[in-house]
């Protein structure tokens, strides 16, 4: 066993993939011991930033992401900051900057020990990330299978096309970013709550079944166009 460990260790490709996994490791154990700030003592935050609060919402909240925070804490905080239409813009500037930097860090560091051994259905399944259009970046985001900055780690080890991945991961994202920055908004100033608050939450959800539902639609289409190509002879 030790042998074995020895030579995967003397691989590059297979130390630079267990950084990630001890990244992550040490990413998942902060979120759990470091205490988050309440809500209604965010703004008093902002005002101490001045005109450099949006930049500091955007690039802070893009490393709360990649740090593994998960999304909603980061909308509403954007919500309880600046309000429901610009924390929600702020919200999304973050995601983007977040799915970029966590892409990066999955594909420098784990892409090309994944491409070495993926084999069989893995190989296959490696093979329909890098065939990914948006609308098939967006259904995986709407999923809730993990957290926004593992899937963009994750992403970032497979085949998947940069372009798509943060066009489909902004996208995603945009309709609940509304309907949680509205309810950030509201612990701070009541007032706030209107239809904002709970219409992009229902558009969300109607989204994730209609994307749902093509892409398997589409996934049918593709195997039927497979099998039809295969020739009968052998």
């Amino acid at each position: 066993m030790i042998p074995a460990v020895r030579r995967l260790l003397a691989q590059r490709s297979a130390v630079r993939f267990a950084s990630l996994l001890l990244l992550l490791g040490c990413l998942a154990l902060l979120l759990v011991l470091v205490p988050r700030p309440a809500l209604a003592e965010l703004p008093a935050y902002a005002d101490r930033l001045g005109r450099a609060a949006p930049v500091a919402a955007i690039a802070g909240g893009a490393l709360l992401l990649v740090a593994l925070v998960p999304r909603t804490f980061v909308t509403l905080a954007s919500g309880a900051l600046f309000g429901a239409l610009e924390g929600a813009a702020y919200a999304l500037g973050a995601a983007l900057l977040a799915a970029a930097l966590g892409f990066a860090v999955g594909r420098a560091l784990g892409r090309e020990f994944v491409a070495e051994r993926v084999r069989g259905r893995l190989a296959r399944l490696d093979g329909w990330f890098a065939r990914q259009s948006v609308l098939g970046v967006m259904t995986v985001r709407l999923l809730p299978i993990s957290g926004f900055g593992l899937v963009s780690y994750g992403y970032g080890t497979t085949g998947a096309r940069l372009l798509p991945f943060l066009v489909g991961s902004v996208l995603a994202s945009t309709p609940t970013a509304f309907g949680y920055a509205a309810l950030g908004a509201a612990v701070s100033t009541p007032d706030e709550v209107n239809w904002l608050t709970v219409a992009p939450g229902g558009l969300g959800l109607v989204a994730t079944v209609v994307l749902g539902h093509t892409w398997w639609r589409a996934e049918r289409r593709r195997r039927r166009a497979d099998v039809g190509t295969v020739d009968p002879s052998g």
